[in-house]
């Protein structure tokens, strides 16, 4: 069998994130994919557990979007200038 180059490239990057063979990461993969829908561990369910937080006195709540702007104009901005 031969892999395509992405494919090898992914199986490679999570055998490394996972700390297991390419052999193992292959045959989990592979089982993952190949058990009918039915069959497969349901995932685990996400919990939310929300907590109360205020802000700092001095920070106005609302001027923080005006700052996520100027943090992504000056994010565009130096990615701008280190493509050239």
């Amino acid at each position: 069998m031969t892999l395509e180059p992405d494919v090898a490239r992914l199986i490679e990057e999570a055998a490394a994130e996972q700390r297991k063979p390419i052999k193992q990461v292959v045959n989990e993969a592979l089982r993952r994919g190949l058990l009918p829908h039915e069959a497969r561990r349901p995932a685990r369910r996400f919990r939310v557990r929300p907590h109360q937080t205020s802000l700092q006195a001095g920070v106005d709540a609302e001027s923080l979007n005006q700052l996520a702007d100027e943090l992504e104009d000056e994010a565009v901005t130096a990615s701008m200038h280190s493509t050239r």
